[in-house]
């Protein structure tokens, strides 16, 4: 398994900038960005992308590294050192694994520790644009628009000038009503997510996604299965919950447009009322009413859930390794599991929302956190996804 970690070193040019622009430059050439190999350094890292639980909103993905800096290869005060004025926050940091993209950020801190007898060590913090956008500011005024379209009107403001070749924007199927835009831009995007009930996330390649709930709906044309009787990806273990921590009943969607409340009287009387109240910026009192009658339909009952799984790649198979490295926050996966070898296998559908990496030189381990697809709205013609009365139409 051939992990590459690589970090700027030779930043690119920049047309008319007084100090990137500047012709003949070792420190901005024209070449672009120049990226270096610090994997023989490595001594282990840990990455981690998504979220922890289905009804919180995708935080930055994070990245640690630590690297052997015992002949002060990574010191910022060595000037004999590879990497000499290089050593420096703010620049690109990329994970690869058999050509395949398993991170894109930025670093934040370059941490150092020495000790007396020459063992050292420097630790890279890494996290993706979602830190960027954390510390962005938008202001202006919306206009009534879908919300894809209010997405590439925040991502287009001076404040953030995203990078049009770095988004996948779905439409939007929520309406929004004319808004102040104003302060924080991830927090902004995630209120037009909540608005969707759709999913705003940074990809392994560094690209803003969002996914309307339409697009965000799962299909099962492309899952993988994973599973413990040989019919799968093989797994090293298993994480299952089965509690309250999703349980939502009673619920208060508000907006500009007034408010909604949805209540599930059965749940209720069951297991308690558990509420929530959800602000977004829908324009009209029936999508209000939608997105109420959605949540406590969908959240109505504790779920027997597939929490987590956890694979060692170095003991796969060449097609299996590179199946579970293609995987993206949002796909479909099927997962297979015979408690104790005892009785039927159990089998459930989940959405994968949380992606962990932990690697050493010799051992490279995957964490795949899943939401559990027990409810979730009918696709047409699909095979698991397309059964009346398992799955519930859309709005």
């Amino acid at each position: 398994m051939a992990t590459v970690v690589e970090f700027e070193t030779v930043e690119g040019f920049i047309l008319d900038d007084p100090i990137a622009g500047v012709l003949d430059n070792d420190e901005y050439t024209l070449g672009g960005v120049v990226f270096s190999d610090i994997t023989p350094y490595m001594i282990d890292m840990s990455l981690a992308r998504g979220k922890s639980r289905e009804l919180d909103r995708y935080s930055a993905g994070a990245l640690s590294v630590s690297l052997n800096n015992e002949a002060r290869a990574f010191d910022p005060e060595y000037v004999d050192g590879p990497f000499y004025g290089r050593i420096k926050p703010r620049r690109q940091i990329r994970v690869t694994t058999d050509g395949v993209r398993q991170y894109t950020g930025v670093i934040d801190d370059w941490n150092f520790d020495y000790s007396p007898g020459g063992q050292s060590k420097a630790e890279i913090v890494a996290s993706d644009d979602f830190t960027l956008l954390a510390r962005q500011l938008v202001s202006g005024t919306g206009v009534p628009q879908a919300t894809g379209a209010r997405v590439t009107a925040v991502l287009d403001q001076e404040g953030v000038l995203w990078p049009a070749d770095r988004r996948d924007v779905s439409d939007g199927e929520s309406e929004l009503g004319a808004d102040v835009i104003s302060g924080n831009a991830l927090e902004y995007l995630q209120k037009v997510e909540t608005s969707e009930q759709g999913s705003l996330f940074i990809s392994k390649t560094g690209d803003l996604v969002f996914k309307d709930r339409l697009a965000a709906t799962p299909r099962s044309s492309s899952l993988l299965t994973f599973a413990d009787d040989g019919t799968g990806i093989p797994y090293t273990s298993v994480g299952v919950n089965y509690g309250t921590e999703l349980l939502v009943n009673t619920v208060t969607v508000s907006s500009e447009a007034g408010e909604s409340t949805a209540l599930n009287e059965r749940s209720r009387k069951v297991y308690g009322v558990l509420a929530e109240d959800i602000d977004t910026l829908v324009d009209s009192t029936d999508q209000l009413d939608n997105l109420a009658d959605f949540i406590v339909s969908k959240y109505a009952d504790p779920e027997y859930r597939f929490d987590s799984i956890t694979m060692n790649l170095d003991t796969m198979t060449a097609g299996d390794k590179a199946d579970v490295l293609g995987l993206e926050l949002s796909d479909i996966v099927l997962i297979k599991f015979t408690p104790n070898g005892i009785g039927d296998p159990i089998q459930q559908y989940g959405q994968v929302i949380k992606l962990d990496n932990d690697i050493e030189q010799i051992r490279h381990d995957i964490t795949i956190g899943i939401a559990a697809l027990d409810w979730t709205f009918l696709v047409l013609d699909d095979a698991v996804f397309g059964t009346m009365g398992n799955n519930y139409l859309a709005f």
